[in-house]
């Protein structure tokens, strides 16, 4: 290889771990503050005594499958009914508009107070539907549910009540998961779910540090909507953006650990695909959108970094997929190249941050996972490897978000298809808004396991064996994202479609 493309590999190879280095020490920061929250947890005091009008927005938008499931678990909360109504914000394009249409009037005939709100077009998508509810609404508390969570009946005489403190804007409530255990995928994502509501927003919200609210399952003040300049859609995370213009206006917000709110984890993998590639893509154009803001602000210096990383935590499968591209011809600058092996040695810090995101998903893991000391640990051993398999599988469509995020690159709202997909069975007949069409995306994905292939092969020729743990998840993770989305494709084009 030319010299100056070994430079540039080092480089890249260096810059990507420094950046996994530096995040994962934040990482622990969280850790010792969610270990801390236990020490210093209070219990509350639930008081009827704060009863104020609540609007209920229900966001929907083609939820054919679970939209019914979602009006009667609302429907049934436990809340006076002169102090609620309950917004159905419906941008429908299918017959989920008629089976809301239906469902309203047995309620309307049941005097609830529930509205179907139609909008002549979906501008704005999510966050301009909230906001259209917003203008219409008469609440001084607004909950939010996207259509495949179940609010427990208690939902709001358990939140409500931290509203007596007139610095809080926000309460979020922790998701569950109805269908963990349907598949393996399913298992996987809960895992990852599980850290970030665990450790990070627990983690942050002990510390003193921003939080967000994550789309659903929470409820808002309306002067804090309005005081942070209301629901916007310039980005497509329009959650995480309105928390940090929230934030950063002087409200405070409240994560609630253990109270739980049950929703339904994507089935397929191309709807698990379109909700991280929306995800990540929002968090890079909420970044590029806040940054300057948050550091040009009077907070601490502390809330500020951990606010700053917060925001490019999606740059990390940046990162991941290229350390994972850069593992190949690493291997032949390792043999080939000597000069460089002072620096190979220093990366061997990068154990420190395997070590600590090891830590971080265990403890995640042990808190969420029913069972004895020896099932938790025996089932983490075992599912950890293909949670980070999985991961580096969906880096590569991630990392393409990311940068059009960065870039201003946009893109309309496309959301994640929900099924009612809690029996192990209900995905087969349930399939109507999955991917239908392979995309140079999946060939590509395609070529990237012979790639890894050969990387696996090449690292057992050269006996370097460190390599081998990334090299093979890689190839695994990349496999699976792979060959679940051509079954998905075959399934959707050649299985008819009985519902």
């Amino acid at each position: 290889m030319p010299a100056f493309f070994v430079d540039i590999i080092v480089v890249l190879y260096s810059v990507a771990l420094l950046f996994v280095l530096i995040h994962s020490l934040f990482d622990a920061h969280l850790i010792y503050h969610y270990l801390q929250s236990f020490k210093k947890k209070k219990l509350t005091s639930y008081s009827n005594d704060f009863i104020p009008f609540v609007t209920i927005q229900l966001p929907v938008y083609n939820e054919l499958y679970v939209v019914e499931r979602l009006i009667d678990a609302v429907a049934a909360i436990d809340y006076p009914g002169d102090k609620l109504e309950i917004q159905i914000l419906d941008d429908s394009t299918d017959e989920t508009s008629a089976i809301i249409a239906r469902k309203v009037a047995l309620l309307q005939q049941q005097r609830i107070s529930v509205q179907h709100i139609q909008r002549r077009n979906r501008d704005g998508f999510k966050g301009g539907a909230l906001k259209h509810g917003l203008a219409l609404a008469k609440g001084e508390f607004f909950a939010v549910f996207d259509a495949d969570f179940l609010p427990s009946k208690d939902f709001l005489k358990r939140t409500l009540p931290f509203f007596s403190d007139p610095k809080i804007g926000m309460i979020q409530t922790k998701w569950g998961h109805i269908n963990k255990e349907t598949s393996l995928l399913a298992n996987l994502q809960a895992i990852a779910l599980d850290g970030h509501f665990s450790i990070e927003q627990q983690g942050r919200n002990a510390a003193g540090f921003f939080i967000n609210f994550n789309g659903t399952a929470g409820v808002w003040r309306k002067q804090t909507i309005l005081d942070a300049g209301n629901w916007q859609s310039d980005t497509l995370t329009e959650d995480l953006d309105l928390s940090y213009r929230a934030q950063m206006k002087g409200w405070h917000f409240k994560y609630l650990e253990d109270f739980i709110t049950p929703a339904e984890l994507p089935p397929f993998v191309s709807a698990l695909k379109s909700q991280q590639f929306r995800w990540t893509k929002g968090g890079a154009e909420t970044a590029r959108k806040n940054m300057r803001t948050l550091f040009a602000s009077k907070l601490p210096l502390s809330v500020k970094l951990h606010g700053a990383f917060h925001l490019i935590y999606s740059f990390g499968f940046i990162s991941i997929i290229t350390y994972a591209l850069l593992s190949v011809p690493l291997l032949f600058v390792k043999e080939f190249y000597p000069a460089y092996n002072l620096l190979f040695k220093f990366s061997s810090l990068i154990g420190i941050s395997i070590c600590i995101y090891i830590l971080h998903y265990f403890i995640s893991y042990f808190n969420n996972t029913e069972g004895s000391v020896l099932q938790k640990i025996t089932g983490f051993i075992f599912r950890f490897p293909l949670f980070v398999s999985l991961f580096i599988g969906l880096s590569l469509s991630n990392s393409i978000g990311i940068m059009q995020g960065y870039l201003g690159i946009r893109s309309g709202f496309v959301r994640t298809p929900k099924f009612n997909a809690v029996n192990k069975d209900d995905k087969k007949i349930r399939r109507r808004y999955i991917q239908n069409k392979i995309t140079r995306l999946n060939i590509f994905e395609g070529l990237l396991i012979f790639y890894f292939l050969f990387g696996v092969i090449q690292s057992l020729y050269f006996k370097n064996y460190a390599s081998l743990p990334l090299l093979l998840m890689a190839l695994t993770g990349f496999s699976m994202i792979f060959i679940f989305g051509i079954k998905e494709w075959r399934q959707n084009a050649f299985e008819p479609l009985h519902e």
